[in-house]
């Protein structure tokens, strides 16, 4: 997860749709239908990487089910162009993505809830099926968490800064003696990007949305544009260009891992998608949970999590239940996801199988583990542009109140 955007689904022409995705068959098996005696095939999206992972498995539940089994990669735009095929009526079985996908596609009536049994749930990493419930109901089969951290370069930086102002003075201190160019490698560029801000906005106080009763966001509850958000932006401007210049503009989704293995700056906030830049440049690093402000709260970042999900107009949906709640639920196929991109298996099992050959994961797990799940509700594809909109302009040195106030306004009237 390099960057994050809005999540508003629109109607587009697919070129996926002409290639007979799915099965012909108009007959859905019955409720009560045993999956091996489904007809047809069972067609699962992916994206490159999780899709070429997947194949041997899916080979193998076929044989297993006497059905077959397709992955197809899905290489941009996979979220949308589920929802257009599934009102097409020419959508997967099963799906593959990020949980904040989910409040846009039960909005959409794209994907059906999973029938997962609480000894299967009591498997997960608590957090991940937090993640993938909505409105009561668990609408995903977790298989990964993503959170970011502090990327520390160790030669440079010996020691994990214990606050924001700590790691400031030091990456001063090393471009004063020309060692590094940067201060800190945050993503942010022209438009912002309010994932990799999130842990600083919530140190200083700030907060995106309330909890109802039950801990669910609550959309009424908008805290951009209230005083906390404003405090918030006041301490974020602060680091930014007119203040320590820890913040820049000029530090993006494109190049502030290149910058970081370049050695152009000891720091990098990132996630374990960096990892595998850094030791092909042989950086020597550690890993730790992004400090916040001095006195402030901790620092929290979003916690992500990769789920499967069955469609609701899949031609396929018993043979797709059966697949996600007991086949994904097996640690084999979640360690292969994991080989496949190094995040934290969901599946405890699976987390516990590769921990002992890859210290990163403990690490970030570490660094994620009082960080908040990013909102799978509808009203989160309001905050993303207006939000990293207005986190840029104050790293550019705008009035942070005037700014945040404004794009308070223009969510609210999103959100409505």
């Amino acid at each position: 997860m390099r960057i994050r955007t809005a999540g508003v689904v629109a109607v587009l022409g697919l070129a996926l749709a002409a290639s007979g995705c799915g099965d012909n068959s108009k007959d859905e098996p019955a409720a009560k239908e045993s999956p091996k005696a489904a007809s047809g095939k069972l067609v699962i999206w992916a994206d490159d990487k999780r899709a070429a992972a997947l194949k041997p498995f899916g080979e193998k539940f076929g044989q297993e089910n006497g059905v077959t089994v397709e992955v197809q990669a899905v290489s941009k735009d996979l979220q949308t162009n589920f929802v257009t095929a599934s009102q097409q009526g020419s959508g997967p079985d099963v799906v593959v993505g990020a949980h904040d996908w989910i409040g846009n596609l039960v909005q959409n009536g794209a994907i059906d809830p999973v029938q997962l049994a609480a000894e299967q749930k009591s498997a997960f990493n608590e957090t991940a099926v937090k993640a993938v419930t909505f409105n009561g109901q668990v609408y995903g089969v977790p298989y990964a968490t993503e959170n970011i951290a502090l990327i520390r370069n160790t030669e440079l930086a010996p020691e994990a800064p214990k606050t924001i102002e700590e790691l400031v003075a030091t990456g001063k201190k090393l471009k004063a003696e020309k060692k590094a160019s940067e201060i800190l490698c945050l993503q942010s560029g022209q438009n912002g990007d309010a994932y990799h801000i999130y842990p600083l906005y919530t140190s200083a106080g700030g907060y995106l949305f309330g909890t109802a009763a039950n801990g669910d966001y609550d959309p009424k509850d908008l805290g951009v544009g209230k005083p906390e958000s404003i405090a918030a932006f006041q301490k974020i401007g602060k680091l930014g260009e007119k203040g320590d210049g820890a913040l820049k503009r000029s530090i993006t989704g494109e190049n502030s891992i290149a910058t970081f293995t370049g050695k152009k700056c000891a720091y990098l906030v990132s996630g374990p998608w960096a990892i595998a830049d850094a030791k092909k440049a042989g950086i020597k690093y550690d890993i730790s949970p992004v400090p916040g402000f001095a006195g402030g709260k901790e620092a929290q970042p979003f916690v992500g999590v990769q789920s499967f999900y069955v469609a609701a107009k899949g031609k396929n949906k018993a043979l797709a239940q059966e697949f996600v709640t007991n086949y994904v639920t097996k640690p084999d196929l979640a360690v292969a996801l994991y080989n496949a991109e190094p995040r934290p298996p969901a599946l405890t099992a699976a987390f516990d199988q590769v921990k002992g050959t890859d210290p990163d994961l403990a690490k970030f797990s570490e660094a994620g583990k009082n960080g908040q799940v990013l909102p799978a509700i509808p009203a989160m594809a309001a905050i993303w542009d207006p939000f990293g909109k207005a986190e840029a302009a104050v790293i550019g040195g705008a009035d942070p109140a005037k700014t945040i106030t404004a794009a308070g306004k223009t969510i609210s009237g999103q959100i409505k």
